[in-house]
């Protein structure tokens, strides 16, 4: 899926203060902007799933108002557990806003997983629906090139075609 989220050693990338994620798709690639000042810990979380390979080899399944990826019907095996912690209302409020990357999540909001979406358009629904769905990353305003990658997924998933995430 994710090249291990195209990292180029994700850490590194993290402490050098780029604080990007880089989605390698067979339709080209998506950067996405960590946003630890909105969630710390739901970046935390992701990092830490990006780096252990989880999403390797899965893809985006779901186009609707969102694309969605993670580990929804595999037998993937981790030890991360769920976000215990919804981070929605703390750190600097991110409202879920076409190209904002947010934490997919049950009924119960504290309880987020390896799931997460893109959002297509604005959904300030989710914002408040079940506790809301916390933003942790965006692409950035001006990247044309990661909004018509995500455009193209939607089109593809929309279409009855799962999108690789490349590892």
């Amino acid at each position: 899926f994710f090249r291990p989220l195209y990292i180029g050693d994700l850490l590194s990338t993290l402490l050098s203060k780029k604080m990007s994620l880089t989605i390698e798709t067979e339709l080209g690639n998506i950067v996405l902007k960590l946003r630890p000042d909105s969630a710390p810990k739901t970046v935390e979380y992701i990092v830490n799933c990006v780096k252990a390979g989880l999403y390797d080899g899965r893809c985006f399944y779901r186009s609707d108002f969102v694309i969605q990826c993670g580990l929804h019907g595999s037998d993937v095996q981790h030890s991360f557990g769920n976000l215990t912690v919804n981070e929605t209302h703390s750190g600097v409020k991110l409202s879920n806003t076409r190209g904002t990357a947010s934490v997919a999540h049950w009924d119960v909001p504290d309880c987020g997983n390896t799931e997460f979406f893109i959002n297509l358009k604005a959904n300030v629904h989710l914002d408040q629906a079940y506790g809301g769905y916390c933003v942790f990353a965006n692409v950035e305003d001006g990247d044309q090139a990661s909004f018509t990658v995500v455009d193209a997924v939607a089109a593809a998933v929309k279409g009855g075609r799962k999108v690789l995430i490349r590892s």
